[in-house]
């Protein structure tokens, strides 16, 4: 098992908690854990419900472009990390996440898979690619209009602006908003609910309200991955992530 994920399963809930804080960016292996894990749960009798968590200040913030495999060839990283994550839409447990701090980029597609999501006020999420200079991934394309509707994803998808817990919750984006400081526990008493109703009912009234979905984001990924190949070879997109790193504004030029 990764060091970097951590699996417990009690009363019915597992809990998979992302364990790189403070931003728990992530890369192939994290999230091949959490898709093997979560699949070799589906067989698990004893969990009805997964809540994905993570430690420290942020649920994630996506891939580091910074350093790692990212850095040195970007685009076949992430064609193998992305393709390994579409399996998430395999998943035929129910799954919440615990979004605290940012969920952005990659960290939001993340979010997005799950079926819900449980934040705070004080979270925000971000589809910050346009301010990075390419194109979003992770079958945002998809997730982010089922959760909110067409013309809301739009706006976030154009503009890379934040929104915070309650805006998200407004918005469709967020299902609950716990106060500060129980995240964690209301995210775990939701899956309880969850957990409590009939297993067999759930699997399969889930699985009716999200038939089709796992093709769809694979089919839109291809195209996400081909835009995001297209658009890194970009003067706009090695100014918008060094601009990024270097916690500064960028300035694009259509190049």
């Amino acid at each position: 098992m990764s060091t970097d994920l951590s699996v417990t399963v009690a009363d019915g809930v597992a809990l998979l908690e992302m364990c790189r804080p403070p931003a728990n960016y992530f890369d192939e292996a994290l999230i091949g854990a959490i898709v093997d894990n979560a699949l070799r749960l589906d067989e698990d009798p004893a969990c009805r419900v997964i809540v994905l968590a993570s430690e420290g200040k942020h649920f994630c913030a996506g891939a580091d472009f910074g350093g790692g495999d990212f850095a040195r060839d970007r685009v076949a990283t992430s064609q193998r990390l992305y393709r390994r994550a579409a399996k998430l839409f395999d998943v035929r447990t129910p799954m919440i996440a615990a979004v605290q701090g940012a969920a952005i980029g990659g960290g939001l597609g993340l979010a997005c898979a799950a079926d819900f999501r449980v934040a705070e006020a004080g979270s925000w999420f971000a589809a910050n690619f346009a301010l990075l200079g390419f194109h979003q991934g992770f079958g945002l394309s998809v997730t982010l209009p089922e959760l909110m509707g067409r013309q809301a994803a739009a706006d976030l998808l154009l503009t890379g602006r934040r929104i915070t817990g309650d805006q998200a919750l407004r918005l469709g984006l967020a299902d609950r908003l716990a106060e500060p400081g129980q995240l964690r526990e209301t995210s775990m008493a939701y899956a309880a609910e969850i957990a409590a109703a009939a297993p067999l009912a759930v699997r399969a009234i889930r699985a009716t309200l999200r038939q089709g979905l796992a093709d769809r984001v694979r089919h839109v990924l291809e195209h996400e991955l081909a835009e995001q190949a297209r658009l890194w070879d970009t003067r706009d997109s090695a100014e918008g992530i060094a601009a990024s790193l270097e916690r500064r504004t960028a300035v694009f030029r259509g190049e």
